[in-house]
């Protein structure tokens, strides 16, 4: 019969093997689940600092629902792919057209690493003490390139508002060059290739145009899920709002790296 001491160090010995045994299982476990390559980034601001210009709750759906799904996604179709899983989001979507990427794969990846890349700038492209003018060197080639800062506003804004569906409106520097250019869906100015079209030459021979890598300097979101809740099919209205949170100092600073 045991005694009362005895008892009491039958059921500590008891305990600790309980406790001990789940950490010796997992330290014997060859299943460990792998960090993943990439990650959601947190928002520069609250998700109301943008207000009233952009809401709350589409901040809220956009990053936490949208973004995060494109990260998620991301993930998943690299699981089987460990040296693209090891690459930076710029470098994997700049080598989207190469060999690099199975084309089994290209698709997913344009999607959603193009998805990561855009709004991982999207969200720093933006400022609660954001809108006004660029200044320095980005507001001289901007007149330089497009005759005045309202003409500039004008022509992205028209392309902003003619992508058909959903898409982006950048703002992309070129071999020194300042250009505006839309994509559709989530493709990617730094991804050449993207978008070959063709053309003939004045013999009638037809020819690839390819275009090179573009550096984004600015980008705006115009799927519906960027402002339907606030705007709904009012795109024009969401574009005129948005100037009023742009980041140029964020842009001017990528303008002075990629400039030349």
């Amino acid at each position: 019969m045991l005694t009362r001491r005895q008892a009491i160090k039958t059921t500590a010995l008891s305990t600790a093997a309980i406790t001990v045994a789940p950490v010796m299982m997992a330290q014997n476990n060859p299943v460990v689940a792998a960090e993943v390559a990439f990650k959601l980034p947190r928002l520069p601001y609250a998700l109301d600092a943008l207000e009233p210009h952009i809401d709350a709750r589409t901040m809220e759906i956009h990053h936490g629902k949208h973004h995060k799904a494109y990260v998620d996604n991301l993930n998943k179709v690299l699981a089987e792919h460990p040296t693209l899983a090891a690459k930076s989001i710029e470098d994997l979507v700049k080598d989207l057209n190469t060999s690099a990427v199975p084309e089994k794969i290209r698709p997913t990846v344009r999607n959603n690493g193009g998805g990561h890349f855009n709004h991982t700038l999207f969200w720093q492209m933006m400022s609660k003490s954001g809108g006004g003018e660029p200044k320095a060197e980005l507001a001289k080639a901007i007149e330089l390139n497009f005759g005045s800062f309202a003409e500039f506003k004008k022509k992205f804004a028209e392309s902003a508002s003619k992508v058909f569906g959903s898409g982006w409106a950048w703002l992309v520097v070129e071999s020194k060059e300042l250009k505006i250019i839309s994509m559709p869906n989530q493709n990617s100015p730094i991804s050449p290739d993207v978008l070959p079209s063709e053309v003939h030459d004045s013999s009638g021979k037809k020819l690839t145009f390819i275009h090179s890598t573009q550096q984004p300097l600015l980008g705006l979101d115009v799927w519906e899920h960027a402002y339907y809740l606030k705007h709904q099919n009012r795109r024009v209205d969401y574009i005129a709002a948005w100037w009023n949170v742009v980041n140029w100092d964020f842009v001017g600073d990528r303008y002075a790296k990629y400039k030349s």
